[in-house]
């Protein structure tokens, strides 16, 4: 049976302050799993793509701050999170870094400032996606890059490893088809891929089949099929670039 592990969206912020502060103490802080690593090198590698040691980049929901530490080395890095507890350790840790603590959605921040905006695992926590999208195209200047990491609905929803949402936290996941939606008005060239082929309920039970991906591997090789499923979007997470609209 496939479950709806959506979570109600009228969470109080307070609520949803103290929730992440908790989890980003007792989860991020300790570790970071091979899914979160693999999208933190392909972000890596997209900024490296640019060149530059002069760039002006913002992470939406940075969490322990982690991975604006990785990517200094490109330019002024600004982390913003609703976790003021942990962005406060973050501080100490990094000085340099411009962290913010608050509601992304009434911070503020310089409008058209950004050349390139990333945010991992963030969007499925906001009720308003529109909005939150809208907002961070304001930062970023015309031509700036947009890359999102976000939880792949259809798929996790078939996946039994996944729990409900936990107390405190908004979950609403998207599939490729909204999430293409949401960058469409503000965005140009969005492409959407995903990631880490997972799921054993419904029609995923038998397309992760192990006796049936042995067999295939045997013909195709295990990385091509695992490819093959993630550009059908039946990967653990979406992934998205886009380009903001002159």
């Amino acid at each position: 049976m496939i479950m709806d592990k959506s979570s109600r969206l009228d969470i109080p912020l307070e609520d949803q302050r103290q929730a992440w502060n908790r989890w980003n103490a007792t989860v991020r802080a300790k570790a970071i799993g091979k899914i979160t690593e693999r999208h933190a090198r392909i972000v890596d590698e997209s900024i490296a793509k640019f060149g530059r040691t002069d760039l002006k980049l913002i992470e939406i929901g940075c969490g322990t701050g982690w991975l604006c530490e990785r990517l200094q080395r490109y330019g002024k890095v600004t982390g913003v999170d609703l976790s003021d507890e942990v962005l406060q350790k973050a501080r100490e840790k990094a000085p340099a870094i411009d962290y913010v603590a608050g509601d992304f959605m009434s911070l503020d921040l310089p409008a058209g400032a950004f050349d390139i905006a990333f945010t991992l695992d963030t969007l499925s926590h906001f009720a308003d996606q529109a909005g939150f999208i809208a907002r961070v195209a304001r930062l970023l200047k015309p031509g700036g890059l947009l890359i999102v990491v976000t939880q792949n609905k259809p798929v996790l929803e078939r996946w039994s490893a996944i729990p409900g949402p936990q107390p405190g936290q908004i979950r609403q996941w998207v599939d490729h088809r909204r999430l293409g939606e949401l960058l469409g008005k503000d965005f140009r060239d969005v492409k959407i891929t995903s990631t880490f082929p997972v799921g054993d309920q419904g029609m995923l039970r038998l397309v992760n089949s192990y006796k049936l991906n042995k067999l295939v591997n045997l013909f195709v090789g295990s990385e091509r099929v695992d490819r093959m499923k993630e550009r059908a979007m039946l990967g653990h997470s979406l992934i998205a670039h886009a380009i903001r609209r002159e």
